[in-house]
């Protein structure tokens, strides 16, 4: 196996400026939500060019590519989808260029997290020309709508696609170390009834915006009482938005709503967080729901869930948290940190709903994502390549 390893080493690093333009590539194509069409089409060709097995777009629009035919089932994922630029005068460079140079590419959704997707493709490659031949399948999935809602393209290629693996590497930036876990998240609203009168009266009605005032700054006290995991550390909670509506502008509010961003740590659950908000409306005519996303894919099939995102983590001592550092490892002889996301990823559906182990190892530095001058360094997508290979070869053991 060290002749593989090495083998795989010298491999990724032959392969760097291919991995490099193939992402480049990618970042050329603009893709947000929903949007993800082209960049898919690339996606599906740059698989075809590295030798896979299969490659095809499921029914939501995640690209699934195949290698092997074995009965244990692995699959890397990385979405497609990126945010938006934002503000143009806060990049130094072009967001959509591609631009390779000085050891990175340049440009939105480098880091956020199409660098990971070109590593994964590069490894596909790397396999082929091993030869691989371990009783395993691996799917290679570019998946889709991450961004507007994490989990979703995992929810639709479990429960719809089937695909159902014994774990899942994401490649969601972790700045080459080893992921076990993250906060889940949910997004509420919260709705408040009042009465309107005329604004020259107002002791004849109740305004619905002095109702929402007066929760909203509860709520910025509950976010000090929140529980902290050791590990994952403390939920936080946030207004986000505040709406609010009157007859005209010479009456009272007879209605207002808050938007609430929710991050949930280790035991902090649904009903939980549902709870907590129920018990500063004690009394007031208002009400809170947990939100759903329902959209149209580009494929133009309407797909949703609700906007509760699990909590999850592996221990550090879980097999496959071990696998991956053993492989990083006898890699490259060094040891890597063993850490968690800030914020969300596929793994909420993943392991939150579905119990499937995720571990994370990917390219760049969670700190650029969404932010202006997003870039990767090409020799980490030389290492996520060979990490990506040569667990293959680990877990296939």
């Amino acid at each position: 196996m060290k002749n593989t390893y090495k083998r795989i080493v010298e491999l990724s690093e032959k392969y760097s400026d291919y991995t490099a333009q193939n992402l480049s590539k990618l970042i050329q194509i603009k893709s947000l939500s929903l949007q993800e069409k082209e960049v898919q089409k690339e996606l599906a060709s740059q698989m075809e060019d590295a030798g896979f097995d299969e490659v095809r777009i499921d029914g939501l629009g995640n690209v699934i590519g195949r290698i092997g035919n074995g009965k244990k089932i692995l699959a890397i994922d990385g979405h497609m989808d990126t945010v938006d630029i934002g503000n143009l005068e806060n990049w130094d460079f072009d967001p959509l260029g591609g631009e390779i140079a000085d050891g990175f590419v340049h440009g939105r959704g480098t880091v956020d997290q199409e660098g990971g997707v070109a590593s994964f493709v590069t490894a596909g490659r790397i396999l082929k020309e091993l030869g691989f031949d371990k009783d395993l399948t691996i799917y290679f999935v570019g998946s889709v709508i991450e961004e507007d809602c994490d989990g979703l393209c995992w929810k639709y290629i479990i429960e719809e696609d089937k695909i159902i693996p014994e774990l899942v590497i994401s490649t969601e930036p972790t700045n080459l170390n080893i992921y076990r876990g993250q906060r889940g998240r949910m997004e509420m609203r919260v709705s408040f009834n009042g009465i309107s009168s005329h604004g020259s009266a107002p002791e004849r009605g109740k305004n619905a915006i002095y109702m929402a005032s007066k929760v909203a700054l509860e709520i910025e006290k509950l976010n000090e009482r929140l529980a902290y995991d050791e590990f994952l550390g403390k939920g936080t909670i946030t207004v986000t938005e505040f709406i609010s509506n009157s007859p005209s502008l010479c009456a009272v509010s007879d209605y207002a709503q808050l938007h609430i961003d929710r991050r949930l740590t280790w035991g902090e659950t649904k009903e939980s967080a549902i709870k907590e908000i129920n018990e500063l409306l004690s009394g007031l005519d208002a009400q809170v729901e947990v939100l759903e996303y329902l959209e149209e894919s580009y494929t133009g099939l309407k797909y949703g869930m609700e906007k509760y995102y699990p909590t999850w983590k592996l221990e550090e001592n879980h097999p496959m948290v071990q696998l991956g550092l053993n492989t990083y490892q006898e890699l490259y002889n060094k040891v890597p940190i063993i850490d968690k996301w800030t914020f969300s990823t596929n793994g909420i559906a993943i392991t939150g709903i579905h119990g499937i182990p995720t571990i994370g190892f990917g390219p760049g530095n969670e700190i650029l994502a969404h932010a202006p001058n997003e870039k990767v360094p090409i020799s980490d997508l030389v290492v996520a390549s060979a990490f990506y290979a040569a667990f293959a070869y680990k877990f296939a053991e």
